[in-house]
């Protein structure tokens, strides 16, 4: 399957290489990431082959955005990549790859938020669920796709900065991510 998913990316991302290349580092940094958590909560029972898969496909939207910075040379508003990336997996007869593509940005996003915030969104929970979308949202929070910051892996304390400017329900549902996933494996940090 890991092959197939490499076909996907290949089959959306040929004609920009600059994206390719920023993807393929990103998506491949989170898989480690999530597959090094997923192993290390078997107490979870987490679906590790499909966590790789969907660690792979997870940004798989970005593409039809707008952000010059990262290459994306499409027209939606960045923070629709993830339900533009649930259309795409869909079309691809991966669905709940898709799930996990709608559901990872940030620490997940509420209705609520989406209708209060007035975000360009459709009005629906699009938070982690599942174990597995649990982990990749988890997992893709260390890594930015900033080209000039793409191989860094960003502390706990910085991934929470960050998002408390989504607000503090963003910051409090990463750290029920962390106690879940996280909280007493401090290798996993190192």
């Amino acid at each position: 399957m890991s092959k197939r998913c490499y076909d996907i990316i290949e089959k959306y991302y040929a004609d920009n290489p600059q994206l390719k290349e920023l993807y393929l580092v990103h998506v491949e940094l989170v898989r480690d990431k999530a597959t090094e958590i997923a192993k290390s909560k078997t107490d979870l029972n987490p679906d590790i082959d499909f966590i790789s898969e969907a660690s792979l496909l997870h940004d798989i939207g970005i593409f039809r955005t707008s952000a010059p910075s990262l290459f994306c040379t499409g027209e939606a508003h960045y923070l629709e990549h993830g339900y533009l990336g649930r259309e795409i997996l869909e079309s691809e007869e991966l669905p709940l790859h898709g799930l996990v593509a709608e559901r990872h940005t940030g620490s997940g996003i509420s209705e609520k938020e989406i209708i209060t915030r007035n975000l360009p969104l459709p009005k629906r929970d699009m938070l982690p669920t599942s174990i597995e979308e649990k982990i990749i949202c988890y997992a893709d929070c260390f890594f930015s796709k900033d080209p000039t910051k793409l191989t860094y892996k960003k502390s706990i304390d910085e991934i929470r900065e960050g998002l408390l400017k989504f607000g503090q329900v963003s910051v409090d549902r990463f750290n029920a991510l962390h106690d879940l996933l996280c909280k007493d494996s401090e290798s996993l940090f190192k």
